[in-house]
This record gives C-alpha cells, structure tokens and sequence, in this order.
C-alpha cells in the first residue's frame, strides 16, 4: 500500500541518491518502517537546479490558459486516486483516514483555484504625461523557486507552494519532509501524469540544513517559501538576505480563544474543540490559548471536556478513529513536558496528560486548568493535543493577554455581539482570525502571519503575487 520512494528531478524518479544515503520512514501509530527514502547530495541538488532552470524557461513561455489544463488535469488526479493517497498519509503521519482524504481533496481545490487564478494574473496600462507615451506595468513570474514543508500536513502545505508557483510561471524544487514523504510523492506523480513539462517540478530530500544551505547559495533561486518553526526561518530568511532573495515564511503560531460571557459556550466549545483535536493539535493554526470570561467558563469547560473525552484514539486506518497518534517520538516528549510544568505551576489535568499504551505515539486528548500565564503552555506553540482553559474579566484584559506573546498567525472569537465581534477583530494581533467561525484557509483567501509567526500570504491573489515581479515599460 505505501508509496515507492525516490527523488524526482528533471522529469525521472531515481531511486537512489548520488550520496547512497537514506533514512526510515517510520509508522507512528505502530513504530515500524515503511520504507526506505533517498538523500539527495550536492550533485543531485545541482542537478535539480539546472532542470528547474531548463523549466522555468519552458514554463514561462507556456501560456496561462494551457498551464492551466496541465494543473487542472494533475487536480483531477489527484480526486482520482484520492484514497490510495490519503491511506499512505495515514501511514506515514498518522492522521485519521477522513481527516486525510479531507486534505488531499481541499489540495486538489487549492490547484484549481490557483490554475484559475493564473489566467487572471493582469497587468495595466497607465495613461502617459505626452503624447505617444505607452506605460505598460506588467506581471511576470519571479524564477526558480526553492520551497521548504513540514511533516505536518504532507499534501496541503506543497500544494499552496506548487499551486502559487505553478500558476505564476515559475519552477519549482520541492523540498518536503523526510518524515512523511510518501503522499507528496504520489502528488509529485499526478503532476508528471498530467504532462507537466520535466523540470519544471522537482522533489527533492536530505538533511534539511544541507539541502536548504546549498540551495539558498545559488544564484539562480530567486524566491524561498518556508512553512515551519520561528527558529529555522529566520536562518533561512538570514541567507535569503545575501542574495536578496524573495521569502515567504508561515512560521509558528500559540493561537489564543476568547469566549466573550455573551456567546453560547456550548454551541463554541463544540465548534472549536473539534477543531483543537484535528489532526492530534498537530496544525499550525490550532487553537492553543483558551480564555473563557467567567460568566461562562464552568459550562463551556464541562462541555470542552466532554468533547475530548469522546475521541476515539487509534490507527488512523482503523474505522471509528477520531484521532491518530503524534507524528514521531519527539512530540511525546514534548507533551511530557509540557504537562510537567503546568502540574509544576499549579495547574489541574481535568482529564487525559498521559500517553496511551506503549506502541504507537499515542498521546491523550488533554485539558488543563488553573495555569498561569507564563507558563510553558500559555507561551509555547505546544503542537500537540493539549487545550489549556482559562478564565477571563474584562475585554481590555482579555486582548492585552491575547497580544502578549510574539506569535501571529491565529486567533479565534465566539460573541454574540456585533459591536464586540467587529472590537475583537480589529484589536487581536494576528494575521488570522476567525470570529464565530473556524473558516480562516481557504484556496481563495489569505493566510499568513505577523510578528514572529512570519510574512507574506499564501492563498488568494496574495499568493499569486508572492510569485510574480512587477516591471514597468515607458514606451514612446
């Protein structure tokens, strides 16, 4: 059932790197190998630049309308083989099947809107100051693109990359995760089934540093998009710098929840615990901060809890499973510690804090009370499936804790109040936020962060732009 691995560069699958190095694709719901991965060395990194040159020429020259039915025809595919996809996800990353049949068919929605969208990439005419001026401002693509995604979400995070580039003209060398490599594979190969040109597309692995340091020295590269933590994009972004290098980056977020006295803390407990367990907490957008004003805190925390203690854990394969185990050993350590300190400040577990069982990375839907706010997980992404509750008094207090850390990326408001709706909207310091609503990524919308939580947008014309270079043309 799993995917057979390789490196895809210039339009051929190697199964090999020029170095002979590989690692294990591990399990985590059973801790076993899956397969073998290839690293690609500084010889295939080159090769892979020099085909995504070759590409980008090709590409480019390709018109917007029939770029768009080589992309549209790779997102058909991937409808097509959308459950042997979503099983090998499930294999690799552990999500639960419908969470991963959910992201590959959201993926194949995200290349569409971009093929669409790149028909749509206008320049304009602005009217001269003489007599026979022409001022022509044009939009084309920005070149070779290196893109950098993490174990997380292995379909969605390259599809909002491939798409944007894609859509604007430019090439692409796709550095996915090592960890779960399998489904990005199969993606790769919906691309290369739907007769996109060789080199416009390559997928490479390695040590990230390796791959990312020897692509990000070369010239040719002329635009970096990141997703994952503060710590490494701000060192790619360092040596993006040197060569004044384009950057994207969708880094870390600790996205707070503030449940106003005036909302319905049932109906938002369920709307928003649902959306904390997605994916085990494993998403950079969770939910992760939670203050309750305290005319409705006990409701809402009888409600939350009830929630989690509802999750079915287990094999993301197996029916019934509502919540899959951690991605690898590194994210049970990490919630260890993150309970450890909240029992250590005085904080309650009000149900889960524990592993489950002693194979798989299996980890307990976990509610914490009592902590205070400079706590390790009032201040740490804790990435995982922990929701610390809280209370709050006052909105002024409520928004100075919200806005205290320096993360950005997420926020979420549940009001039944218009004039507090929009107040908490405008005054949340975030690049997202979904007020009454978890509908904040979306393929026509923005998403992005600010702060330390990143810059830039994918998705939405926004993402198109961060492609696309702008020339002006004075002609007389």
């Amino acid at each position: 059932m799993y995917s057979e691995l390789g490196l895809y560069i210039d339009g051929a699958w190697k199964k090999t790197g020029g170095g002979g190095k590989s690692e294990e694709v591990i399990n985590p719901a059973t801790e076993k190998p899956l397969a073998s991965l290839p690293h690609a060395n500084k010889a295939d990194l080159d090769a892979a630049l020099e085909a995504a040159k070759k590409g980008f020429a090709a590409w480019k020259s390709t018109s917007a309308y029939d770029r768009c039915k080589i992309m549209a025809k790779a997102a058909n595919l991937m409808r097509d083989r959308h459950d042997a996809m979503a099983k090998i996800m499930v294999m690799e990353q552990g999500k639960s099947y419908a969470e991963a049949r959910g992201e590959i068919l959201v993926s194949a929605d995200i290349i569409d809107w971009y093929a669409e969208e790149g028909r749509r990439s206008y320049g304009r005419i602005v009217p001269g100051r003489g007599k026979g001026i022409r001022q022509l401002v044009m939009q084309e693509p920005i070149g070779v693109v290196a893109a950098f995604t993490p174990w997380n979400f292995p379909i969605l995070t390259p599809a909002r990359k491939i798409g944007g580039a894609l859509a604007a003209g430019c090439s692409l060398i796709l550095k996915a995760s090592e960890e779960t490599p399998g489904a990005c594979v199969e993606m790769v190969k919906c691309f290369a089934d739907a007769g996109l040109p060789a080199g416009v597309l390559n997928l490479v692995f390695g040590v990230p540093s390796e791959v990312s340091e020897h692509l990000l020295s070369k010239d040719a590269v002329r635009k970096i998009s990141f997703t994952g933590s503060i710590g490494v994009g701000k060192h790619l972004a360092q040596l993006a710098a040197k060569g004044m290098k384009r950057t994207t980056m969708e880094l870390g977020g600790h996205s707070p929840v503030v449940v106003f006295g005036d909302a319905d803390p049932e109906k938002a407990a369920d709307t928003i615990a649902a959306f904390k367990y997605r994916n085990a907490g494993q998403v950079c957008i969770s939910p992760t901060r939670f203050y309750v004003q305290e005319d409705v805190y006990k409701r809402f925390l009888a409600r939350f809890t009830e929630y989690a203690n509802g999750i079915k854990l287990g094999d993301g394969l197996e029916k019934g499973t509502t919540m899959g185990p951690l991605a690898n050993a590194r994210r049970l350590d990490a919630m260890d510690s993150f309970v450890a300190d909240a029992k250590d400040r005085g904080g309650k577990i009000v149900t889960g804090g524990k592993r489950r069982g002693n194979q798989g990375y299996f980890y307990e839907p976990t509610v914490i009370t009592d902590v205070p706010d400079d706590s390790k997980i009032m201040t740490q992404e804790p990435f995982g499936p922990l929701a610390p509750i809280v209370t709050f008094k006052t909105f002024d207090e409520v928004v100075q804790r919200a806005n205290s850390l320096e993360f950005g990326l997420a926020a979420y408001a549940f009001t039944t109040s218009a004039s507090t709706a929009a107040a908490i909207g405008d005054a949340i310091e975030s690049g997202m936020v979904g007020v009454n609503s978890i509908a904040i990524s979306t393929p026509e919308t923005p998403f992005g962060g600010v702060k330390e939580s990143g810059h830039g947008s994918e998705g939405g014309t926004e993402g198109l732009s961060a492609y696309l270079v702008t020339k002006f043309i004075s002609q007389g």
